[in-house]
């Protein structure tokens, strides 16, 4: 996620002014991240995952003799006509300024992908070296490129490389500068060229040249006419428009698809040339283990056991033995103790020990909970998310996904942020950027506050009812999941906008780095504590004020006949489900305790469970909601989700009762 969760800056603004550039380039996932990293020694979120950098970062290349040098890392792109933001982001970063060329970063493996870019930035005019990154992968698989030819027939230098292994880092350092422009042409069928020539004729001067503006306007990049008549307002659209139509009536397919056509017999020219292919016996077993993840029928059990694979590393591991220790030896036994001493002595005043160290506390309950229970399992999770980027899982689950959640006007892109919930809803929710459309976004984070549980509820839930029904736990996942297939769908009927078209790019099946995922995790946990612990402090520091003033016993009090009357539970069940708003987790054990003490039967459990999970975000949650979608259709999110549990909970307690399956 590239990430999208991240952006980078330079030390100052000051040292990128009057600076050279080169821009990063590349399709998704062909390692420009890793690149970037190690030629800037800055770090940007590398992942197996397509489309992860997502914000444009800058670096200044420290190696360079001037130390001026400045490396833009730009999106992932397949093509420089844009189909989507991050495409049009790269060609108006190649638009807007001079640079002094390119580095293309191409994965071996997919030549002929790479090199569609490569034709593209020649019609362009611009300087690129390409860099045929992966390089080892491609060996293993029995390809063979001859780079020497390949260089000459690009009129370009070709570096290959293995970057996580830092192999032809030196060469590309000591490259960097011999940038060319490239000497291949695709020869256009007669009508196209003339109307490249027309439109040369008539466009104003860019950083991009006339013959490559041209193609794209022929492509059909309606986004770049608005930038032209920007540069230069005299420009006659009528005439370009005319001769765009006018080209076109010479074809009975759209010009668009008659110029890839010709790129392509280009492209596959150059690869027969270049290009030798042999088999190897590791790419076929990885192959397969790829199909077999994503078929309809085995994909299913693989999919299990990566999920069973998950609640052992994060619900148990992280969420059991992790969190005990930091809560109960670390915290309970020593830092909380301490500091509460301290606090008490040196301030020995009611209000600021309850503020800092009592029930409600910043420190006891708002760092606390931050630091030794969310932390332990976000930062499991992100171990077990980073390993699934880069073994090439996570992209075939998405193919795997896509059908059910187009159901919901979502991509199957959605299930990036389903999964991150599964560890923590507030973290999930800041990755719902990654989506591409607004309507996409806002139905994500419905999902996710709606009945996506996080590992500690979900630890606590599978302690509960693990051991005393398994039918009941089964009907809850049922219940859940099937309000997430409803509201899902309503969703995608009611919230206004498009949703975006499904590409996926598949990289291969790979045996993780372990370096890559603790670099990964590392500068996530780094992430995650600045972004959302903050959240955790303001929301506790809220329920003191609350307490204080006492608007928590009056909550109570409106919220008990719900509780009694509507969902068939004991009133003590009242405080539980308040407590939940501040902690999923805790909620959920306020109705383990009941239960432990022969408080709530079967019905009831399996009712007050199914609600908790429905239920509305914890606190910290509510506030990432607020952030990333305002405080108006934040509210209306909370709002639509807390009487929708109820509703369900009050169709799920008639039901259980009438139908006694339990």
């Amino acid at each position: 996620m590239g990430s999208y969760l991240h952006e980078h800056h330079l030390k100052s603004e000051e040292a990128v002014n009057g600076a050279s550039t080169i821009v990063l380039l590349g399709n998704p996932n062909v390692g420009k991240s890793v690149i970037f990293g190690l030629l800037t020694g800055k770090y940007v979120d590398v992942s197996n995952y397509p489309g992860t950098t997502v914000e444009v970062s800058k670096g200044i290349m420290p190696f360079h003799k001037n130390g001026k040098l400045v490396l833009i890392d730009s999106p992932g792109v397949n093509s420089l006509i844009p189909r989507s933001e991050d495409e049009r982001i790269t060609r108006d970063i190649l638009l807007d300024k001079k640079h002094e060329g390119v580095v293309q970063v191409v994965d071996t493996k997919n030549l002929k992908r790479g090199l569609l870019i490569t034709l593209q930035l020649a019609e362009a005019g611009i300087p690129i070296i390409q860099v045929l990154n992966i390089y080892d992968e491609a060996t293993e698989r029995g390809i063979e490129v001859n780079r020497g030819k390949l260089a000459g027939i690009l009129g370009t230098r070709v570096i290959p490389m293995v970057a996580t292994e830092r192999m032809g880092l030196s060469d590309l350092k000591r490259d960097i500068n011999n940038l060319r422009k490239s000497s291949i042409t695709t020869n256009f069928n007669e009508h196209i060229e003339n109307a490249i020539k027309e439109l040369s004729a008539i466009l104003p001067e860019t950083y991009i040249s006339k013959r490559g503006l041209s193609l794209m306007l022929l492509s059909g990049d309606d986004t770049i006419i608005t930038k032209l008549k920007e540069m230069s307002p005299e420009l006659d659209l009528n005439r370009v428009k005319k001769i765009i139509d006018g080209t076109q009536n010479h074809f009975k397919d759209p010009l668009s698809y008659v110029i890839q056509r010709e790129r392509q017999t280009v492209i596959e020219d150059i690869y027969n040339q270049c290009v030798k292919s042999e088999g190897g016996t590791a790419a076929v077993i990885r192959t397969k283990i790829g199909n077999y993840s994503m078929h309809p029928v085995w994909g299913i059990p693989i999919l299990l056991f990566v999920l069973y694979f998950m609640y052992k590393l994060v619900g148990e591991f992280g969420a059991g033995v992790v969190v005990d220790f930091m809560e109960e030896t670390i915290f309970g036994q020593y830092i909380n103790p301490w500091l509460t001493i301290l606090i008490d002595s040196i301030i020995p005043i009611q209000i600021v020990h309850d503020a800092f160290v009592g029930e409600y506390g910043i420190i006891t309950m708002g760092v606390t909970y931050a630091v030794s229970i969310v932390l332990p399992i976000v930062s499991f999770f992100f171990i077990f998310f980073g390993t699934l980027e880069d073994s090439g899982y996570l992209p075939r689950l998405t193919v795997m996904s896509n059908k059910i959640f187009k159901k919901m006007g979502l991509s199957g892109k959605a299930v990036l942020p389903m999964v991150l919930g599964l560890g923590c809803d507030t973290m999930a929710t800041l990755t719902v950027r990654i989506l591409e459309t607004r309507k996409e976004r806002i139905i994500a984070t419905l999902l996710l506050a709606l009945g996506i549980p996080c590992s500690a509820q979900l630890g606590v839930v599978m302690g509960m009812l693990g051991g005393i029904s398994e039918r009941a736990l089964f009907f809850i996942v049922i219940t859940v999941l099937l309000q997430l297939l409803i509201v899902g769908y309503l969703a995608s009927k009611v919230v206004p906008g498009k949703s975006s078209d499904f590409f996926m790019e598949l990289p291969p099946i790979r045996i993780p780095k372990f370096s890559n995922i603790l670099r990964k995790t590392y500068y996530r946990v780094k992430w995650f504590l600045k972004e959302a612990v903050p959240l955790f402090i303001i929301g506790t520091f809220s329920l003191f004020i609350l307490d204080r003033l006492g608007a928590l016993k009056i909550i109570e009090k409106i919220a008990n006949p719900v509780v009694t009357g509507i969902l068939g539970l004991p009133d003590k069940a009242t405080w539980a489900f308040i407590v939940g708003f501040l902690r999923r987790d805790y909620g959920a054990a306020g109705l383990f305790y009941l239960q432990k003490n022969n408080q709530l039967d079967l019905i009831q459990t399996t009712v007050g469970v199914a609600v908790m999970i429905l239920f509305v975000p914890c606190l910290a949650n509510f506030l990432v909601i607020i952030k990333e979608q305002g405080l108006k259709r934040a509210t209306m999110i909370v709002s639509f989700i807390f009487f929708y549990a109820v509703f369900v909970g009050w169709v799920l307690n008639l039901l259980l009762h009438s139908i006694r399956i339990l």
